[in-house]
């Protein structure tokens, strides 16, 4: 059978459309072998050939052919009956994969945000349990500062005068700290930082706008809020936890052709996509 030709699977009643060449990526297993009439399991019915597996699981195997990647959803969970479903079609590399459990199961991801008010300015301290995605949310988060004369830091318009951009402070790769506000400085001038969250473009100043708008974005981006405290001290701490279920890295196979042999097949992780 010519690599271009169309192929119709209907697996379990659940009908698949693919091509030739996607079945034998690896030329050793079932699914190859039966293009050729080498496998008596798979009957060819009205120009379909009749598997009476679990067609759910079939499609995940159909995802692994088409891109040699392993990237299950997060509430996944029959990793030994798709272990049992890649054996059975001869895809070893995908089985060897599914092996290996601990690797693609998703991880609970903690975020923690810290707010206090100290007369006219905010401070912001958030820590996370993964590296990657404070990375994005530094990426997301801008502080600019300026000068303003006779005004608060209550003024709902920025200064007139060109603002400069400012890094977040990066403690660790785990947290960032930045505040909002105002402070005074001479000559009744008031030094101003104002803070804009992508992919909303406002430059807000008011720390208890900037907290709404950062709480917004963790819960669009999956986060759920599990509780808020109060840290008492010298000075007042409210506290933010979230927490969500992180995708974990998808694992590939990377497939080189050697003499004597179809294929070999190799594993490595993929990288991560940031903030996901």
């Amino acid at each position: 059978m010519s690599s271009r030709e169309v192929v119709v699977l209907s697996v379990g009643g659940v009908r698949f459309v693919t091509r030739a060449f996607t079945l034998q990526q690896f030329p050793e297993s079932r699914l190859a072998r039966m293009l050729n009439d080498d496998d008596r399991d798979f009957k060819l019915v009205n120009g379909e050939f009749f598997v009476d597996r679990d067609g759910v699981l079939f499609s995940y195997i159909m995802d692994f052919l088409r891109t040699l990647q392993v990237s299950l959803p997060t509430d996944f969970s029959d990793y030994q009956r798709l272990q049992r479903e890649a054996e059975f079609y001869g895809l070893y590399p995908l089985a060897n994969l599914l092996s290996q459990e601990h690797l693609l199961k998703p991880r609970l991801e903690i975020l923690e945000v810290r707010f206090s008010l100290q007369e006219m300015q905010a401070f912001f301290r958030i820590f996370g349990s993964c590296s990657t995605t404070i990375e994005a949310l530094a990426e997301q988060i801008t502080v600019f500062t300026g000068q303003q004369s006779g005004q608060g830091w209550n003024s709902p318009f920025p200064s007139q005068k060109p603002l400069v951009p400012l890094p977040l402070e990066r403690p660790s790769h785990h947290d960032m700290v930045f505040l909002c506000g105002t402070e005074y400085s001479a000559s009744d001038q008031f030094v101003a930082r104002y803070v804009s969250i992508k992919p909303d473009n406002r430059k807000l100043i008011n720390g208890t706008n900037v907290l709404g708008l950062l709480l917004d974005t963790l819960l669009k981006d999956g986060f759920r809020l599990i509780s808020t405290r109060t840290v008492v001290s010298e000075e007042k701490v409210e506290c933010y936890t979230f927490e969500r279920m992180k995708r974990a890295a998808g694992l590939t196979v990377t497939v080189n052709p050697t003499p004597g042999s179809s294929a070999v097949a190799q594993a490595r992780r993929s990288q991560v996509q940031k903030g996901k």
